[in-house]
């Protein structure tokens, strides 16, 4: 059993399906949220936590191919399984061709399913973890004055203070403020610390 309850999300316009899902998947511990509909799922999608997404590859409206090419266009890191009916191995595989992770023939074997979804979330939890600290970085980014992300530009391009104060007509001692404003900001100690931190928001231009 998990520590904490991982989460699945499931989207399936059978409600006797997601009846039993729901049933079977909370009783085997994990966080249970249910879709009717593939644009449902999306919609609430930028304010839910990481979870698994378990999606029939057949539905009215968004199927499971578009919810996969939608997610995929978002970068969402969630780890996709996609449930088919008996014969839809063409959509199957074109479904682990557009980032599913894995794919189950209904009827499927309850401990095959918990199996699959402990393995996908297990899997994708560091790139999840990851993609949070990237966003953090970005956040902070965000943060910062334009005079700021001047400042910061400077520095990764490895001006000195005396040269980004010339470009900028500011004396060198304003330079100094915004820099160790930029340092607070950003949560950096360092210089390399900064920079580590730019090229890992893809802040760094080329």
């Amino acid at each position: 059993m998990m520590a904490e309850r991982a989460k699945v999300y499931v989207i399936d316009d059978d409600e006797a399906m997601r009846d039993s899902l729901n049933f079977l998947l909370d009783s085997s511990g994990f966080e249970v949220t249910l879709f009717e509909h593939a644009q449902a799922f999306l919609d609430r999608l930028p304010s839910l936590g990481f979870g698994c997404v378990l999606s029939d590859v057949r539905m009215p409206g968004i199927d499971g191919i578009e919810l996969l090419k939608r997610m995929k266009a978002t970068g969402s890191s969630f780890p996709i399984l996609v449930m088919t009916g008996h014969g839809d191995v063409p959509l199957a595989v074109e479904a682990m061709k557009l980032g599913a992770v894995d794919f189950l023939e209904k009827p499927f074997e309850d401990e095959r399913l918990i199996a699959m979804i402990e393995t996908a979330i297990r899997q994708a939890e560091p790139a999840a973890k990851n993609e949070s600290v990237t966003q953090d970085i970005l956040v902070r980014i965000a943060s910062l004055s334009p005079r700021e992300r001047q400042v910061m530009d400077g520095l990764m391009a490895g001006l000195s203070n005396k040269l980004i104060a010339r470009e900028y007509d500011i004396s060198p001692r304003t330079i100094e403020v915004y820099r160790a404003n930029v340092m607070t900001k950003m949560g950096a100690n360092s210089l390399s610390e900064l920079v580590r931190l730019a090229m890992r928001a893809g802040a760094l231009k080329d």
